[in-house]
């Protein structure tokens, strides 16, 4: 792989990271554009609140449906309210957030952003003396992040209200029964983790967003490009993550697998020094007479009536 391969990702990478760092450290310095995080706020609230409805019933109804057939077979139908409080709260809540959020709000954001590029107008803004990163940058992440709990709400919401009606009057479900499985795999730390989840979400989606779209180049067709990728972008952030205990957990692997490693080459370093000073002989000896092997080799299957012994003398001869 050539430099110039790699340079371009590399580099890309780079500039995400002093991205964020920049707005991080741009959420805690004045002036606070308020007014710009308000607008923001409404802005993404407003394209994200009707794909958020339009998303969590599907989801959550066709879950609990495929749930509830197994538990009605197996006369365990009670238990309902624990498997639609499960996928509501901890998998359809952040899986739908982070599809809204970045369908929806991150590339709106991605192509307004891009648009003000190619005309220019953040060049404009650094040439007055304001940080585009303060003034811009800094109300989008903040509105991505804080908006993700909205979707993430009214996902929860009204997947169990939508779950209760369907599995109450469809497949005739007791309702006490329903309502009192809810907490039964259910609680807070669940909560407190799936909210978590939705806010790192937003965040990545919102620094994506804004770095596509301030580092876009080569006019209209590119910020359209951009744009596009912003979904693929969301998409593997989410993944990474949903993830992250199992990457943990791979990492951890890896690092015990090394330290095993090392501790059995440590332990047996006298036997392996002894083991390759009893060989050194041996290897000696079969270097020397190398060129004896390339002869046997190549004279044995030529159908020659010359002898064995005749090959080795040769051969020795040859030295």
């Amino acid at each position: 792989m050539t430099g110039t391969a790699w340079s371009k990702p590399a580099f890309a990478i780079g500039d995400f990271v002093v991205l964020a760092g920049e707005t991080v450290g741009a959420m805690f310095r004045r002036p606070f554009a308020w007014r710009e995080l308000l607008d923001q706020i409404w802005f993404v609230a407003r394209v994200s609140i009707v794909p958020t409805l339009v998303l969590s019933i599907p989801y959550t109804v066709l879950i609990v449906f495929t749930l509830n057939i197994v538990l009605i077979e197996v006369g365990a139908a009670d238990l309902s309210g624990a498997g639609a409080a499960l996928a509501s709260v901890t998998h359809v809540g952040p899986v739908v957030t982070a599809i809204v959020v970045s369908g929806a709000g991150a590339t709106a954001m991605c192509a307004d952003l891009g648009a003000r590029t190619i005309r220019e107008e953040i060049d404009a803004i650094k040439v007055i003396g304001v940080n585009p990163i303060q003034a811009l940058v800094v109300p989008r992440v903040i509105a991505a992040t804080f908006v993700a709990l909205m979707p993430y709400s009214v996902v929860a919401v009204v997947g169990l209200s939508g779950s209760f009606f369907f599995v109450v009057f469809v497949q005739h479900v007791t309702p006490g029964a329903f309502v009192a499985g809810m907490t039964l795999l259910t609680g807070l730390p669940q909560v407190t983790v799936s909210l978590v989840k939705a806010l790192l979400f937003g965040l990545s989606a919102g620094l994506i967003a804004c770095y596509k779209g301030l580092h876009v180049g080569g006019g209209p067709t590119a910020v359209g490009n951009a744009v596009n990728e912003i979904d693929s972008f969301s998409t593997t952030s989410k993944t990474i993550t949903t993830h992250a205990k199992s990457l943990d957990e791979l990492l951890l692997s890896a690092v015990g697998f090394s330290q095993s490693g090392m501790n059995t080459i440590g332990g047996n370093q006298p036997n392996l020094m002894r083991t390759m000073n009893i060989l050194d002989p041996t290897t000696a000896l079969f270097m020397r007479y190398s060129p004896t092997y390339t002869c046997l080799f190549q004279g044995a299957p030529s159908g020659s009536r010359t002898t064995a012994a005749e090959m080795r003398w040769a051969a020795m001869a040859n030295l």
